[in-house]
C-alpha cells in the first residue's frame, strides 16, 4: 500500500490531536486562573473591582475559546488527520521537556539550587555523556555561583529546600 505525501512512515502526532492536547493544556491554565482568583477576590467591592476581578474573567474566557477548539478539533468538519509532527521528530523535544517539568516540581520540594544542579547533571550525563568530574564541578559551581549572586549580592530569595534549611538560609 502506497505511503501518502503527507504521511511519514511511522506515523505521528495529527493536527487534531496536537490541537486538542494544547487546548486541554489551556483550559487546565484557564481553570487554575478561575479558582485562584477567586480565592483572592473576583467580585466588586464597594471601592471598584477586586484584584482577582479581571484576571478570573480572562480565565473563563480561556476555558471557553480553548473548549471551542477542544470541540471543533475532535468534531469538526475539517477534523485534520495529517501528521502534524512524526514520532522521531517529538521523541528530542518530549526528552527536554518531561525533564524539566520534573525539574520545576523537584524545586518545590528540593529548592531552585538543588533542583537545579542534579537538573543540569542529569543532562550533562544523559545528553552529552560527560565524566563525573565535569558534571560535579558545572551542576554545583554553577549553583554556588547563582546563589552568592542571588541570595548574597542582589538578596533575592529563591526557593530553598532541605539543604539551604542546614545552612541556616
Amino acid at each position: 500500500m502506497e505511503q501518502k505525501q503527507d504521511s511519514p512512515a511511522g506515523g505521528g502526532l495529527s493536527h487534531s490531536a496536537a490541537e486538542a492536547i494544547a487546548s486541554l493544556a489551556i483550559i487546565a491554565i484557564g481553570v487554575v486562573m478561575i479558582v485562584s482568583n477567586y480565592k483572592i477576590g473576583a467580585g466588586w467591592a464597594s471601592d471598584g473591582p477586586q484584584s482577582g476581578y479581571f484576571p478570573l474573567r480572562i480565565g473563563v474566557i480561556l476555558c471557553f475559546a480553548s473548549l471551542v477548539v477542544l470541540l471543533k478539533s475532535l468534531f469538526g468538519k475539517q477534523h485534520e488527520q495529517g501528521v502534524f509532527v512524526t514520532w522521531q521528530r517529538l521523541k528530542p523535544v518530549l526528552l527536554v521537556l518531561l525533564p524539566t517539568a520534573m525539574f520545576v516540581l523537584a524545586i518545590k520540594f528540593l529548592g531552585i539550587y538543588v533542583a537545579a544542579a542534579l537538573f543540569i547533571a542529569a543532562f550533562m550525563r544523559v545528553m552529552d555523556k560527560s565524566i563525573w568530574w565535569k558534571i560535579l564541578l558545572v551542576s554545583i559551581g554553577v549553583n554556588a555561583l547563582l546563589f552568592w549572586m542571588f541570595e548574597i549580592q542582589f538578596k533575592v530569595p529563591l526557593p530553598k529546600g532541605p539543604l539551604e534549611a542546614l545552612f541556616g538560609y
